[in-house]
């Protein structure tokens, strides 16, 4: 089965989002929010276009594109303003799936195999007008991309002759049938353009439109029947929710039947409340949206395990997980590497918005940026040091303070940890 992507476009010009094959005329002025907006209400991925015309510009919307990156929960596919390799990190550091390259500029067709051997093919995506452009660079895209971007309409019964690579078509046309018939090439996968960046598009019910039309829509397709899994006396299946990144146990919640279609349907966890006797989407007031990574059912077929990228807190007190309330235990939490790490952060957050008499992580920071990286790079010249001597114990000792140090840096920068192991889990 060929899934079909729904990809509306985000076009970034002065920090504000304009419209597109249009004037540039701006159609929002928190490209941010907009950006929310389509995850939400059902977009499978965001493609965006950096068209600032300088340093200072290039810059803002990297900075905004992190922020992108911070609320959505779809992949993100960025383009424009690519001129040197230094812009494609930029581009992947700030939280993309891909990079995509212009092969309409020479500069781009220089640099694609250059980019694809350093950050991986899979990281790449290219941008054409015509056929002409893959002709004529076939080779070299097939070899350092794997996805293709057409920038118009073309003849689409042709793609699937010509190359094995995915594409989504980016079109100015507002006909529905005319997106629908795209998205019945087996050549595409996915739409964008005028229609499907709309501001007020649902997503979800064009989706059923083009299921109606045979076209498979989602990612997500049950391997099983609802009815095959067991119930408890209310008719209801227990689902417990765990971070994919961490394995952290974030929940425990119920779905009924119509609960767990729509989740299957959005790829957004729905509940049924038990005290409201009402579906719930995880997030729907909050925000704290629960996107789907899988579902496993257990041995018994009685209890759904829900791996998922949770924004914010998943708990309504606001606390992280709902299991917060220790009772009896040991010191297994206190050596969970990652808790360990975040509780140090915590530390050094706390020390940076309320200082203490004496705290040498006050003195780094009254010192600045200047200072705390002088110090970060003393420690990594000490593990170096450390690592040539025989004894483990003082190479721990050496990587412990210049993980301390990295963290002062991280606080000072604005970096949480989430960010790196997201950027780690993504590489």
């Amino acid at each position: 089965m060929s899934y079909k992507r729904l990809t509306p476009c985000i076009l970034i010009d002065g920090g504000k989002a304009v419209r597109w094959f249009d004037d540039k005329t701006v159609i929002a002025e928190d490209v941010v929010e907009l950006a929310r907006q389509y995850s939400e209400h059902g977009a499978d991925e965001l493609l965006i276009f950096d068209l600032s015309n300088s340093d200072e510009e290039h810059d803002m919307t990297i900075d905004l594109m992190k922020k992108i990156n911070r609320v959505i929960g779809i992949p993100m596919v960025v383009g424009g303003n690519i001129s040197r390799q230094e812009d494609v990190k930029k581009i992947l550091y700030a939280g993309a799936k891909r990079a995509m390259l212009n092969m309409s500029k020479p500069i781009s067709v220089e640099l694609l195999k250059e980019v694809s051997q350093r950050f991986g093919k899979h990281r790449i995506a290219v941008s054409m007008n015509d056929f002409d452009q893959l002709f004529k660079h076939q080779h070299l895209i097939d070899e350092s991309a794997s996805e293709l971007v057409f920038m118009h309409r073309l003849d689409l019964a042709s793609v699937e002759n010509i190359t094995d690579i995915p594409c989504v078509v980016v079109t100015d046309t507002m006909e529905r049938s005319e997106i629908v018939k795209i998205l019945k090439s087996q050549g595409v996968k996915g739409v964008s353009g005028k229609f499907i960046s709309q501001q007020d598009m649902d997503f979800n019910q064009f989706k059923n439109v083009c299921l109606e039309e045979g076209i498979q829509m989602t990612s997500f397709e049950s391997m099983m029947d609802f009815s095959e899994l067991k119930l408890n006396s209310d008719g209801l299946i227990p689902v417990i929710v765990q971070d994919y990144q961490t394995n952290e146990v974030l929940m425990l919640a119920y779905m009924d039947k119509e609960a767990f279609e729509h989740t299957i349907m959005t790829g957004k966890m729905t509940y049924f409340s038990r005290s409201r006797k009402a579906q719930w989407v995880k997030g729907e007031t909050s925000g704290h949206y629960q996107y789907v990574k899988s579902l496993t059912a257990d041995c018994d077929n009685d209890t759904l395990l829900a791996r998922v990228h949770q924004i914010g807190a998943a708990c309504h007190t606001g606390n992280r997980t709902c299991f917060f309330k220790p009772i009896v235990g040991n010191d297994v939490e206190q050596k969970n590497p990652l808790q360990i790490f975040e509780a140090v952060y915590n530390t050094i957050v706390d020390r940076k918005k309320n200082p203490k008499e004496g705290s040498y992580t006050n003195y780094l920071f009254d010192k600045g940026l200047d200072k705390i990286l002088k110090k970060v790079g003393e420690e990594a010249t000490e593990i170096v040091i450390a690592a040539k001597n025989p004894n483990q114990e003082e190479v721990k000792y050496e990587i412990s303070d210049f993980l301390y140090h990295m963290m002062v840096l991280m606080v000072e920068r604005g970096i949480t940890w989430e960010d790196i192991t997201k950027e780690l889990s993504e590489r």
